[in-house]
């Protein structure tokens, strides 16, 4: 079952977390699968009830169910005069003695005909599987919201601790220029322009330390508020980008999704519950047959004791049922026109999706491939031949705050591409956590 699945994960990751806790209060590490835990442990039961998945199998229940015989008993003859026959064996022909009433016990039961009840059967079963299928499509959805938030945490930390190193470097610098101006290497004005851009920095720290906060609330937020969670900081913990498809062709991508995603299979479910649900209602016209069998015991009847045998059966002369059956058919084509539209958005979904993960995947491709370390060697350049009085501050100044453009523009890089894997398995119906899932299970058995 998928729930009980998720809960047996939340549970060993949720253990595995509160052993991290410091006990002084300071910042936990949190790891996305960590997050994806804890929000699942506390909102899992809610997701469920939200799409009704214990209602639809008390109604599968329901549906099967075979309707219960009804046992009646009657009493007859109990004031009157009684007719004593010369052949009524329970009388004893006495006028002053009574022959006692009669006596009628009986037992009814009815029968669906035309196959009514199967096709209740697979029509709330069609249901159950669709309401299934609306929490599986919800945890793909919900998982990657959890991802999107932890990831930008992960990224405004980032900024942080690329603010915290050009603070720190500044710091080494400005130092250096006291030396420089004490001794007339630079004029006042270079010295100024170096403090101011520290200055900026400090100030950049700041507004990249409430940034982080954000996202930490933010975050919060999605796991719905739970304890420690102002604490909670992202491990630098990427995703190991595995084959999903990325280099296969188009169509090849969206066969795979029409035939793996979770919304388009409730969907086709519910057209499928509202086609036995069709069925059924031009079955309606067949009545249901009652058959009631008994025995009476009549002391004033020349048969003291007989039985007794019979049926009922409605009979569909005035109304037809049309309105039940107009009322199928409407909701038929609507679950089928869903169905199709659902397919359409899918086919869109994925091109979209592989479109964002190849561009997010060559920009970091280009950082990766020489722009992280050129960024450095320009800084670290233009550093020294500012120390030895070769470049200008002006030169000095730009090639840091190059530096840091190119830093945070690959952070920003590296956190869409994450994201771009994750809504590209999404768009697939990829469950990328299987395996993980997997050794869960074999851990806790």
């Amino acid at each position: 079952m998928e729930i009980c699945r998720l809960k047996s994960k939340t549970v060993l990751l949720l253990f595995s977390l509160l052993t991290t806790f410091d006990v002084y209060g300071q910042n936990v590490e949190l790891s996305v699968d960590e997050a994806l835990a804890i929000f699942y442990q506390r909102n899992l039961d809610l997701i469920a009830a939200q799409y009704n998945i214990d209602r639809s199998r008390a109604e599968e229940l329901i549906a099967g169910a075979i309707p219960n015989p009804t046992f009646s008993f009657q009493l007859s003859e109990l004031t009157g005069k009684t007719n004593r026959g010369a052949n009524a064996v329970g009388c004893d022909h006495n006028p002053s003695v009574s022959c006692g009433p009669a006596e009628y016990f009986s037992f009814s039961q009815l029968i669906e005909v035309a196959g009514k009840r199967g096709l209740r059967i697979q029509s709330s079963g069609f249901a159950t599987q669709a309401a299934e299928s609306d929490f599986r499509d919800a945890e793909r959805i919900f998982s990657n919201m959890v991802r999107d938030a932890y990831y930008q945490l992960l990224q405004m930390q980032k900024n942080r601790w690329l603010a915290q190193e050009i603070v720190d470097h500044y710091q080494d610098i400005t130092r250096a220029n006291n030396l420089r101006l004490s001794s007339g290497d630079i004029s006042e004005s270079d010295f100024l322009r170096v403090r101011m851009e520290a200055m900026r920095a400090e100030s950049d720290l700041d507004s990249a330390q409430t940034a982080v906060e954000q996202a930490q609330a933010s975050l919060a937020t999605v796991l719905r508020w739970p304890d420690k969670s102002m604490q909670f900081e992202a491990k630098e913990q990427w995703p190991e980008v595995m084959d999903i498809g990325q280099n296969r062709p188009k169509e090849e991508l969206i066969s795979v999704a029409l035939k793996q995603r979770p919304d388009l299979e409730a969907d086709k479910q519910r057209a499928q519950q509202a086609q036995k649900e069709l069925e059924l209602a031009r079955r309606l016209n067949y009545p249901d047959v009652t058959i009631t069998g008994g025995y009476a015991r009549d002391p004033s009847n020349n048969n003291l004791d007989t039985g007794f045998i019979g049926f009922s059966v409605p009979l569909p002369l005035f109304y037809q049922h049309k309105g039940e059956s107009d009322q199928a058919a409407v909701n038929f084509n609507q679950s089928q026109l869903a169905a199709e539209q659902t397919e359409l958005n899918i086919r869109s979904d994925v091109v979209s999706a592989l479109a964002a993960w190849n561009s997010a995947d060559k920009i970091v491709q280009r950082f990766q491939e020489g722009l992280l370390d050129d960024a450095l060697t320009v800084r670290d350049s233009s550093e020294l031949a500012y120390s030895k009085g070769a470049t200008s501050v002006l030169d000095f100044i730009e090639a840091q705050r190059s530096y840091k453009n190119v830093m945070r523009d690959y952070f920003t890089a590296i956190v869409n591409r994450t994201n771009a894997y994750y809504d590209l398995a999404k768009s697939l119906g990829v469950e990328l956590d299987a395996e993980k899932v997997s050794a869960a299970h074999k851990h806790t058995n």
